[in-house]
């Protein structure tokens, strides 16, 4: 069956790191954009990276630019989000997901434009 499993969240303090992993199975992957979005209780999900299906376009948003990577191995079917100097903000549910369709990098903020979406992996920085 599909399965997009994130892994690598935990408990840090500000100004540390993480490196988040999603992998990937029963679907076709190095074909697809990935992407990571986060959310935070009561609030939607939002954007945070996209990745392109050869991984040599990345996208990110404003508030992560410069701190976070997103980078791909297609040949583990994995996509990875490096996390460097944290802020108590960046605490939230961190979700990847994949783009609906093949190449297309376009809408890659909207979360409907992704179709698969893995269970989350929380990510918890202390002040």
């Amino acid at each position: 069956q599909v399965q997009l499993v994130e892994s690598g969240g935990g408990l840090v303090q500000a100004g540390g790191s993480l490196r988040l992993s999603c992998a990937a199975s029963g679907l076709t992957f190095s074909t697809y954009a990935m992407g990571w979005f986060r959310q935070t209780p009561g609030k939607e999900r939002d954007f945070v990276a996209v990745i392109s299906a050869s991984g040599g376009t990345t996208y990110y948003a404003e508030s992560v630019k410069g701190r976070f990577t997103i980078s791909r191995d297609n040949a583990k079917n994995t996509v990875y989000l490096q996390m460097n100097n944290l802020k108590p903000e960046d605490t939230a549910l961190y979700y990847c997901a994949r783009k609906a369709v093949p190449y297309y990098l376009n809408n890659y903020v909207q979360s409907r434009s992704y179709d698969y979406w893995g269970q989350g992996t929380q990510v918890t920085v202390s002040s």
